[in-house]
């Protein structure tokens, strides 16, 4: 009698240890469900965690734009007029999980946030320091950036203001929202299209001595393109006289003074921020106070988070937000120039000065580039 309610007990053990490890497995199988139907990720997460930055891929010249397309049924419909388009708080209606496009990288909910236009845009120069602007900006929790250059006001206009808004981060309130595309500020019908979208967008350009900044363009042109003439051949009409070839982009795009003339036809100078590509790389932490000051930011983005690469040559992040390892621009960046004779140089710097001195007259600040 004594064996038979031993064996009642064991088997009853053995059954309970059963019915446990059967309730166990069904309970692990239910959360795998549950995250494969993409519930897990529907709580709110921290939004105020930059992502890695990893320079090299967010390179403008090593991303594809084409991945940022939004799907045709977002695209505007023929009907719709740009007015219609744009609102008063330039917000977008929230876009369903699978309408939601994340341009930015956050790793939120799709519909958490909202698409607004870009409140603020760099606007030029090409070669000035645009690119190490926008990643140094980026550091700020109340910042939020397309990582590619979107180039909607100078190449894909046609495609409309609500395509544009697309392929912005989605924002919190009292975040801003901001793209860079340098070429804007050389191409003459932008700043209109700028002031169509908004009259009131803040406007950034970083200028950096336009005889140097030639040279750096040239210098990346020739990384992609071995078989490119001579620095000289290009700048110069003439050797033998000596004159300028103002048709060469890389040479035209430093007459800052002509550009800015047609930005201010639509926008006060009030609305400019003019930053030195120079003393970005000298003194970072004190342009971006600047930066900071004219986008209505508290001052973030200091010393604390730069260090000086003696190898590129200029500034890098000792530990941006997200990773535990310093992280400097792409190998694009701090490229090596080509000798050009002197006296080449010397011909451009004359021609250059009346233009700069115009433009610090108009900017109200004196670069020393003479």
């Amino acid at each position: 009698m004594g064996c038979s309610g031993c064996r009642v007990r064991f088997n009853f053990g053995k059954a309970l240890s059963k019915v446990s490890v059967f309730l166990t497995m069904v309970l692990i199988f239910t959360y795998f469900f549950y995250c494969l139907s993409g519930f897990c990720h529907s709580a709110p997460r921290t939004f105020y965690r930059q992502q890695t930055l990893d320079y090299d891929v967010l390179d403008g010249d090593r991303r594809v734009l084409d991945e940022l397309r939004p799907p045709a049924r977002l695209l505007p419909s023929a009907n719709r007029t740009d007015a219609e388009q744009v609102d008063a708080q330039g917000e977008l209606r929230p876009l369903s999980a699978k309408e939601g496009i994340q341009s930015s990288g956050m790793p939120v909910s799709n519909t958490f946030g909202t698409k607004r236009f870009p409140q603020a845009i760099i606007i030029g120069v090409k070669k000035g320091g645009t690119r190490a602007l926008l990643e140094f900006l980026r550091i700020h929790p109340d910042v939020r950036a397309v990582g590619a250059e979107p180039h909607f006001f100078d190449r894909f206009y046609d495609r409309g203001l609500e395509w544009y808004r697309t392929l912005m981060p989605r924002t919190l309130d009292g975040q801003i929202t901001m793209e860079k595309t340098p070429s804007y500020f050389v191409t003459k019908e932008a700043p209109g299209r700028v002031c169509t979208m908004n009259c009131q967008t803040k406007l950034i350009v970083v200028v950096r001595d336009p005889v140097t900044r030639a040279v750096s363009d040239y210098t990346q042109t020739l990384s992609k393109n071995p078989g490119l003439p001579s620095f000289q051949s290009l700048a110069l009409k003439n050797s033998s006289n000596g004159l300028i070839d103002t048709s060469w982009s890389a040479v035209r795009i430093g007459l800052y003074a002509k550009h800015l003339e047609n930005w201010l036809q639509h926008f006060p100078l009030s609305h400019f921020l003019f930053v030195s590509g120079e003393r970005l790389v000298s003194d970072p932490a004190g342009e971006m106070g600047r930066v900071q000051d004219f986008l209505g930011l508290k001052r973030v983005v200091s010393d604390k988070h730069f260090y000086f690469n003696q190898t590129k040559g200029f500034p890098c992040l000792k530990k941006p937000e997200g990773s535990s390892r310093p992280r400097c621009l792409g190998k694009s960046k701090g490229r090596p120039h080509p000798n050009i004779p002197t006296e080449v140089l010397q011909r451009l710097r004359d021609f250059y000065r009346p233009f700069n001195h115009r433009f610090y007259q108009m900017s109200g600040q004196d670069f020393g580039w003479d």
